[in-house]
């Protein structure tokens, strides 16, 4: 007994309290790991959804009198919701601190991409009878289409270097490169409002929440948006 007393009773605790500290550390780890994965598999059947409904609409005969009008609305709408979710990564991030959102934005971008490529696809292939002529005069000759286009054009590139590879390669250059996403939204949304010129609140809606992500982004809004993310995480 003497020997006992004589160890101090943090020495004691250690051996019994190691074991499950690192428990609880790996189950925090196991938990991050499976709320990505949950997160990352939620993304890819969010981004898929339009795309099968859309095929699946095909499939039935079911889209409507004007099918190549209803497959440009149906592929360039989609195109424009995924990137405002690639856009609303960071905001949200600031907001709250959910740093495992981040691997979304890139799934939400490539997504985005596709559907865009559907769409230029249907407007030359299935609208102009891939006739090139054609196809430059209705790009020249149509506001909405040149707009649409040139975010395509800038769209590319964004979309061949969403690699880890890419970043290695270009080092600072890539995050110059990508910050065209500013420019690429903001076409997309003049795209779209010219687009649907009978349906007035959903482009509205669109930039209303493209212009509050922005915001977020502000210095003068960001630090107020941080001061409410750490009143966030230390309730």
């Amino acid at each position: 007994m003497g020997i006992l007393t004589n160890i101090p009773i943090s020495q004691l605790q250690i051996p019994l309290m190691t074991p499950i500290t690192e428990k609880m550390s790996n189950m925090r780890k196991l938990d991050r790991k499976t709320t990505t994965q949950i997160l990352r598999v939620s993304a890819h059947v969010l981004s898929l959804y339009a795309l099968a409904l859309l095929m699946l609409d095909y499939y039935r005969n079911d889209l409507g009198a004007d099918p190549v009008r209803e497959i440009l609305l149906r592929t360039g709408e989609p195109a424009l919701v995924l990137l405002i979710l690639s856009l609303a990564i960071t905001p949200l991030t600031i907001l709250f601190g959910w740093k495992q959102l981040h691997p979304l934005r890139r799934i939400f971008g490539l997504y985005a991409f596709l559907y865009v490529a559907l769409h230029l696809l249907t407007f030359i292939w299935l609208d102009y009878g891939l006739n090139l002529a054609y196809i430059l005069d209705g790009i020249l000759e149509q506001n909405f289409v040149l707009v649409g286009f040139a975010a395509f054009v800038l769209l590319l590139p964004l979309a061949v270097t969403s690699n880890k590879w890419s970043q290695r390669k270009l080092g600072k250059k890539w995050k110059t490169l990508h910050k065209l996403v500013y420019i690429i939204i903001l076409l997309a949304l003049i795209h779209f409002w010219w687009l649907v010129k009978n349906v007035y609140y959903m482009p509205f809606l669109y930039s209303a929440i493209v212009t509050i992500l922005l915001l977020i982004r502000w210095q003068p809004v960001k630090q107020k948006a941080l001061r409410f993310q750490r009143w966030y995480r230390s309730r």
